[in-house]
Formats: C-alpha cells, structure tokens, sequence
C-alpha cells in the first residue's frame, strides 16, 4: 500500500496471457542456456512484450518486442513469469 493506494499486480505465465496482451517480464526460469537463449533473443527482465498470436492446442505463440516478432512454443513459454499491464 502505497499513498492510501493498493496497487494490485497480476503476475502470471507468459502462456497464460490472452491475444493482444501487453506484459513486463518479471523473471525467467529455466537453465542457464535457456536464460542465455533468451536473453539473446532480446528478452530481458523488464522487457514489455505483446502478444501477436496465440495457436489453439498447446500451439507456438508470437510476442512482440519493439518491433521483433519471435514465435516460440508453449513449454518455453511456462518459463517466463510476467506482470500483466
């Protein structure tokens, strides 16, 4: 509680973020090489993403940095803890 103000934060998965939903990265899981590949990729904590496309069944999903699209499949997606905004 800050200023007589609560500020609720909606932490979640990257995989569970619906289409078209914006997001900062708040943490990535996962191995070393696994935070080395992302961090490559340009995902960073603090970054803020969107959601391109979202594939039905378990299926990749596209996010947007900037202006880089990157596709990338729903176990990495488990991985990457972010706060909805």
């Amino acid at each position: 509680m800050e200023g007589g103000q609560i500020h609720s934060k909606k932490i979640t998965l990257l995989a569970h973020l619906n289409q078209s939903g914006k997001a900062r990265i708040v943490e990535i899981k996962g191995g070393v090489n696994f935070q080395r590949k992302m961090c490559t990729m340009g995902l960073r904590e603090g970054s803020i993403l969107r959601i391109v496309t979202k594939q039905p069944l378990r299926g990749p999903i596209t996010i947007a940095v900037g202006n880089c699209h990157m596709t990338m499949g729903m176990g990495m997606a488990h991985k990457i803890v972010v706060e909805e905004l």
